[in-house]
Order: C-alpha cells, then structure tokens, then sequence
C-alpha cells in the first residue's frame, strides 16, 4: 500500500474533497436536466455522458489552476474571503437555477451543459483546491470519486439534502473550516502562525461557525421578509 494511503490526514481530507464537491454541486444536475429535455431517451443518454465528461475535465483542469494559484502570497486569503461567502450563500440560498432551454439536436445540448456547468463550478473549484492543501494525488482521487457519485447519483443528492437540510448545514460549515486552514498556511502570514500554533484550530473553528451563524440569520431574516412581504393586503 503506498504510504500517503495509511495517512489519516489524507484520508480525512479526502472525505472533505469529496463532501464539498456533494453539496456544491446538487444544483449541476439541474442544468443537465434542463438542458437534455427535448431530446430522445437515447440523445439524452449521450448528452449527458458528452456533457458530463466535457464539463469533468474542464473543472479538472480549472482545479489543478487553482491548486498552484493558491501557492502565491495573499491569494490563500482572497480565496478563504471568497469560501466564506460560498459557504454564506450555500446556507442562505443564494443559489439559482440556471434559466436554460432545452436542445432539440445532441451537440447543442452538449455544448450547454459543459459552459453552464463551468459557470456553476467556480466554489467548486475553490473548495477542492482549498482542501487539496496542494496534494495533487489527493485531489486526483477525490475528483475521481466524488464526480461519478454526483452524476450518477446526483437524483437521490438533492432528494436527501431536501429531505435532511443538515447535510447543507454540514457543508456550509466545512468550507468554513477549510476557509480558516487556508487562511493560516497563506505564504505571506504562515510564519505567525506557526509560532502560534494554537491558531491552527481557532481560526478553522472560527470560520465554520461563522458561516454557519451568518448564514442562517441572513436565512431567517429573508424568510421574514418574504412572510411579512405575503401577509401584507393587495393594493
């Protein structure tokens, strides 16, 4: 067995990868659907499988961008900023879905699907690269288990996040968290860090719960808007 498999680190990272990818990508199916629905059963099939794979190595390659772009001073802490808001707008639901019109013709449909996809991926793209830490293996074998699950069980994804919101509420926090480890390992402040290693926890600790606190209050608060928006008489 190679050595970085017996690591737990590796393997708690993996988890990550693999989480993140879950719940930022429920909505990615939607596209797929919308886009193949004036097409025959079997020109769905091929759109989807074309798509799917276009849309695969183009996030693939987008990643493995990232993953060296975050090597750069003060990019790590751009990027934790921007995983905060992801994780904010994941619980206060900011995502949409994409407005698109169904293909008649399979290369249309394909063609669709890989640029809303790469539209869609960009906290994707972030999150991976960001809990990667600069493993290339390891984001290797997590894009690798985790995209077949969303394609080929993106269906029971959605009817689960649905059905048991706290795996939304679990997502949003572990960017929180992977947010804070970015942070921290940031070329121009990981020397201050270091001396205080304490920090290593509080800041990850800190931006999950942030998320999360933020999140569901900005939540709670457009719910009342849309409630008192309803109660109030037309005129």
């Amino acid at each position: 067995m190679p050595l970085f498999l017996s690591s737990p680190e590796f393997w708690l990272a993996l988890s990550q990868i693999i989480l993140i990818n879950i719940v930022l990508s429920g909505d990615n199916a939607v596209v797929i659907a919308l886009a193949c629905r004036s097409l025959p059963p079997r020109q769905q099939r091929n759109a989807i499988i074309f798509g799917s794979v276009g849309a695969i190595v183009l996030r693939v390659i987008l990643t493995f961008f990232a993953v060296f772009l975050l090597a750069q001073p003060y990019l790590k802490l751009v990027g934790a900023a921007l995983l905060l808001w992801i994780g904010v707008g994941l619980l206060k639901g900011d995502d949409e879905d994409a407005e698109l019109e169904g293909h008649s013709g399979l290369w249309p449909a394909v063609k669709t699907i890989i640029i809303a996809d790469l539209v869609m991926s960009l906290d994707n793209v972030i999150g991976v690269a960001a809990a990667a830490k600069g493993d290339v293996p390891l984001l290797i074998t997590g894009l690798v288990i985790s995209i077949p699950l969303i394609i080929f069980g993106s269906t029971v994804i959605l009817k689960l996040m649905n059905r048991f919101p706290v795996i939304i509420t679990l997502g949003a926090a572990l960017l929180g968290w992977v947010a804070g480890e970015m942070a921290v390992t940031d070329p121009a402040v990981h020397t201050f860090f270091d001396a205080h290693k304490y920090l290593h926890y509080v800041f990850p600790a800190a931006g999950a719960v942030l998320v999360v606190v933020v999140g569901k209050w900005l939540a709670n608060r457009a719910a009342a808007g849309q409630g008192a928006a309803a109660d109030q008489p037309a005129g």
